[in-house]
């Protein structure tokens, strides 16, 4: 188990012995234990068990749990308290604005164990009957499990993908002599998945014939009273949905959130076809049929394109109509590349929330022959984030010369994600702002807004002469938070007028600047930079999503900031210092 896995452990316990209303001191210590856990630069896997013990804020209870969880990957105490809590309730836990104090009221007093009972109490206006639950929290509940319920079944594009491509070498090395290829939203790089879906020259009968042999699960059986008998067996860990010649839904049992599995059964006449067809969406899909046939035996994709006489189009460009007129005319954009990017732009150091610190940040970002590294920690109003105040700033700053000194060519660039404040302002005086080579402007507090709100200040913070880029456009969570609501528009032309960046931060569960609108920033000239949001080193490889999702809407290395070499950058800072300097 890594850390965070064993943070996560008593993270969960800590709110599981509130709801209960056990021991409070001891729920607080484990909540502790949690923090500091999450916080250490070393895996507590290869520390010697005394050096567990010596860890300050661990003390000899939580360090016996971690050492148990590091031997048995499992946390006793955890599973005692998860086996008497309905699962319903454990389902709470997971939406917004459900908190532990709360779930014990939902349970204990409205005696409401399941999700869909909840919503019904909602509807009923039954939850402002109770203390603590006004009109405001109420509907806020309720649009938070619809939210939820309406996502059922789907999943980032990150927590898919690889388990796709093992799924994907494991039927080929099973079928070797059929034909097997991913399609569908995960061949056109969707950020949300909700089916992991292949084009195969299989049989239905034999997938399923092979798939009971592995995919298996053992179930003891069991008296009325819970005491075991005989033996465990075995049973098959899917279920079939559909089967027919054509199609194959399979989708494993058991599961709370079951991800469907789909197979065209297809002969090698009409694979490519097949692999054609589901890999467009329906827009494309039908404006491509009414003009070209697919009813002909194609070899390959591209003798489909070859036999329409148009340039061949990635399945993750086959989303609009346009895209069909600018292949005929062979003027598809030569799209950004994952090895295009030169630079990590956005990211946390110790200093603030991050893991590292600042000049192993700086080192690791080297090591991967990036040109530069823009730190980002968060701004004083962020005290939840060990937000840095202007005498640290200063500190920060020192150390950057200092680092920068030693690491030539390589360079550290000054940086603060700064919040937009309640009123649209930034989080310093005007003096503070100019010591930084980038403001990154973010909105992180009161998302709860309407659109009037938003849009007040981004459009304020847009017109700041020291934002040089738009962080969390709608503060969207992917499958968790719809973001507040925007005129995306309105955004991007006022970033085109006041020669702001656009973010497209690379973390899979945000991906914000949504990929559908970038077309509309590149109309108008708006650079994007895609920035992982790295609060550890690790973070930095989340580029590769921000740039799965950049090429869906065609963005070229020129486009996007974070692609510019060192003296590019360069250039563009000095163009930002003029616009300060011309606004002063």
């Amino acid at each position: 188990m890594d850390n965070y896995a064993i943070a996560d452990n008593f993270s969960l316990l800590a709110k599981l012995m509130d709801i209960h209303g056990d021991n409070s001191f001891k729920a607080k210590s484990y909540s502790s234990a949690a923090f500091t856990i999450e916080k250490l630069s070393s895996p507590l896997a290869e520390m010697p068990v005394e050096k567990i013990f010596s860890i300050r804020g661990i003390g000899d209870a939580i360090g016996k749990k971690i050492v148990e969880q590091l031997e048995t990957g499992q946390l006793s105490i955890l599973n005692e308290y998860l086996a008497k809590t309905p699962p319903g309730i454990l389902e709470m836990m997971g939406i917004k604005g459900i908190g532990p104090k709360k779930i014990a009221t939902i349970w204990k007093e409205l005696e409401i164990e399941t999700l869909g009972e909840l919503l019904y109490a909602c509807n009923e206006n039954r939850l402002t009957l109770y203390k603590g639950f006004g009109e405001k929290t109420q509907k806020n509940i309720k649009e938070a499990i619809e939210f939820y319920m309406s996502n059922q079944g789907s999943y980032l594009y990150a927590e898919v993908i690889q388990h796709a491509e093992r799924a994907q070498q494991m039927l080929k090395q099973t079928f070797p002599d059929e034909q097997w290829l991913l399609t569908g939203d995960l061949r056109r790089q969707m950020e949300t998945i909700d089916k992991i879906e292949w084009v195969t020259t299989t049989s239905a009968e034999k997938i399923i014939q092979q798939l009971e042999s592995i995919l298996v699960k053992d179930v003891t059986v069991t008296t009325s009273d819970g005491k075991e008998i005989g033996n465990t067996v075995k049973e098959p860990y899917f279920e079939v949905l559909h089967s027919s010649p054509e199609l194959l839904e399979i989708s494993a049992k058991g599961s709370a959130q079951n991800i469907l599995f789909r197979f065209y059964l297809s002969t090698k006449e009409t694979f490519y076809s097949n692999l054609f067809r589901t890999s467009c969406s329906p827009e494309f899909l039908d404006a491509w049929t009414r003009e070209h046939s697919l009813a002909a035996s194609f070899e390959s994709e591209e003798a489909i394109f070859a036999a329409a006489g148009i340039q061949p189009i990635p399945a993750y460009l086959r989303e609009d109509t346009a895209r069909i007129s600018e292949a005929r005319q062979h003027q598809l954009p030569q799209v950004i590349q994952p090895e295009d990017i030169k630079g990590i732009i956005h990211c946390h150091s110790n200093w603030s929330d991050g893991v590292h610190t600042l000049e192993y940040m700086a080192q690791s970002a080297r090591s991967q022959n990036l040109q530069y590294l823009v730190i980002s920690d968060h701004s004083k109003t962020a005290f939840y984030a060990n937000g840095l105040n202007e005498e640290r700033i200063a500190a920060q700053h020192k150390q950057v010369d200092e680092l920068n000194t030693k690491m030539t060519p390589f360079r550290i660039y000054k940086s603060i994600e700064s919040d937009i404040l309640n009123d649209g302002s930034l989080d310093y005086a005007d003096e503070v702002l100019a010591s930084f080579d980038i403001v990154i402007a973010s909105i992180h507090s009161n998302l709860k807004m309407t659109e009037e709100k938003a849009m007040m200040r981004l459009l304020k913070a847009i017109e700041n002469p020291y934002t040089s880029i738009l962080g969390h456009m709608t503060g969207r969570l992917l499958l968790s938070r719809n973001g507040y609501p925007v005129d995306h528009r309105k955004i991007i032309d006022a970033c085109a007028a006041n020669d702001v960046v656009i973010e497209l931060n690379a973390h899979p569960r945000r991906l914000d600047i949504d990929w559908r609108w970038i077309r509309y920033a590149l109309e108008k000239n708006v650079l994007i930079s895609i920035d992982p949001d790295a609060h550890a080193i690790e973070g930095f490889a989340d580029c590769r999503y921000g740039v799965l999702a950049a090429q869906k809407a065609g963005l070229t290395p020129k486009q996007n900031l974070s692609s510019f070499s060192l003296e590019e950058f360069d250039a563009f800072l000095k163009k930002q210092q003029q616009k300060r300097e011309k606004n002063r």
